[in-house]
């Protein structure tokens, strides 16, 4: 007997052991958690991973965004025109920083598009609490790149549509019959860590990520 039927006996005469017992996920995903809590525990962990929530409102997200922008000294921001929410901030292109549409193939302004956007704003399509994440699906209005190459990323959320957890949102937004080419899950900023684990930010992406938390039909707090 060759020394792996050897092994491969041992293995078959080995006793079956007891079934695992499966852990309470309903419990743990938080299925009856109130929205406040949610929302609660969405900024804590965003907040815990380095990103910035601000509060907000339906009427003075733009303003905020871009006194936010300002603040930071950002010169241009990248934003998607052909969106709701990219035509509400043209709306304010009066305002700092300069807003610089994407209307145009990445090619066609490639120097220009790595080296002189400052910042890119986008929309999240949902968030998961228990994991503080975004979720975004770009299309060809709102592509990828633009919450991708710029150093500083700021996102628009309702407030009403972060999940307890990502098998909640994949059942609420009904995943399973459609989804895009590059769905993405963002926590936090763009970071890394070398073989000590220590943490550098910015490697592969932005380096900062700012959430706007909008909520409906109410004043900011």
């Amino acid at each position: 007997m060759s020394a792996r039927d050897a092994i491969l006996a041992r293995l078959q005469l080995a006793p079956a052991g007891a079934p695992a017992t499966l852990p309470d996920l309903s419990g743990w995903r938080g299925i009856d958690e109130p929205a406040a809590a949610r929302t609660a525990r969405f900024r804590a962990n965003m907040e815990a991973a380095h990103a910035e929530v601000h509060d907000c409102d339906e009427q003075n997200w733009p303003e905020l965004l871009l006194a936010i922008a300002a603040a930071k000294g950002l010169r241009t921001l990248l934003f998607a025109p052909q969106t709701k929410h990219g035509i509400r901030l043209a709306a304010c292109a009066s305002q700092a920083p300069h807003l610089v549409p994407y209307d145009r193939p990445a090619a066609a302004w490639k120097p220009e598009f790595f080296d002189g956007i400052d910042a890119g704003f986008t929309a999240a399509k949902s968030a998961v609490a228990a994991t503080g994440s975004l979720i975004l699906w770009p299309d060809t209005r709102e592509p990828r790149l633009i919450s991708l190459v710029p150093p500083v990323h700021f996102v628009l959320l309702d407030a009403a549509a972060i999940h307890a957890d990502l098998v909640a949102a994949m059942r609420a937004e009904r995943w399973a019959d459609g989804m895009p080419t590059n769905a993405l899950v963002i926590s936090g900023p763009s970071k890394t860590a070398d073989i000590q684990q220590t943490l550098a930010y910015g490697a592969h992406g932005p380096r900062e990520l700012v959430v706007l938390l909008c909520r409906r039909g109410s004043a900011s707090a």
